[in-house]
């Protein structure tokens, strides 16, 4: 028979503890959650390299600014310096061409116009005319057979006249001056007669021309006897 107010043991007897048999009690069964997805981790942050070389606006158009101040630099420059090239090469060259003037090929002033028998009286020889000169066989004023060596210069402008045969005249076609077979001036603008050459025979009896000598007859040298050849 219990004791009458006795108090009640709270505290239960404590149990024996369940020996792990291997199997695990049965799990949670897992319930549908609704919930927001976990926010998206944060990118990494860019080295301060990386930041370092992005260029602001302010630096972009600093940039901009000198590569085109650069460029429009170097163009000035290399023109200038372009010019001042060139400009220094042609005072070279004319510096050089001063120094070494170009020598022109001209005709001899002398040549040989073949035998005196060969020419004919009254005959104008035109096979001289490239260089200058006809070779003329005919009668002086004195009447005396004489060959004399003329200038295919024209007197009036320096043109060249032509033999005509037919018409027994030198004709310029320039201005129409004419000069007789003897190179006097009878027709057209031409001031004076032709000039002659000197003339002379060598040793070996070939005609010689020489045009470095010239002899005018307004100044009464074609009385000179190294203006013709007397036959």
């Amino acid at each position: 028979m219990a004791e009458p107010n006795q108090p009640e043991d709270v505290n239960p007897p404590p149990t024996a503890p369940v020996p792990e048999t291997g199997v695990t009690a049965n799990p949670p069964v897992p319930t549908a959650v609704t919930s927001t997805p976990p926010p998206k981790p944060p990118a990494p942050a860019k080295p301060a390299a990386v930041l370092a070389q992005e260029p602001s606006r302010r630096n972009f158009l600093a940039s901009t600014a000198v590569g085109v101040g650069g460029t429009f630099f170097g163009s000035w420059f290399a023109t200038a310096w372009t010019t001042f090239s060139l400009s220094m090469l042609g005072l070279t060259l004319g510096t050089v061409r001063f120094m070494f003037p170009n020598v022109l090929s001209e005709p001899p002033s002398t040549f040989k116009a073949g035998d005196a028998s060969s020419y004919e009286e009254n005959k104008v020889d035109d096979k001289f005319k490239e260089i200058g000169a006809w070779v003329v066989r005919h009668k002086d004023e004195r009447g005396r057979d004489i060959i004399y060596a003329l200038s295919t210069t024209c007197t009036h402008l320096g043109c060249t006249p032509n033999w005509l045969e037919g018409e027994k005249k030198f004709k310029c076609p320039c201005h129409g001056s004419g000069f007789k077979i003897s190179g006097v001036n009878f027709e057209g603008p031409a001031p004076r007669p032709l000039e002659r050459y000197a003339i002379r025979r060598t040793e070996d009896g070939q005609i010689l021309v020489d045009k470095s000598r010239k002899f005018q007859k307004e100044l009464g040298q074609w009385d000179d006897p190294d203006s013709y050849i007397l036959l």
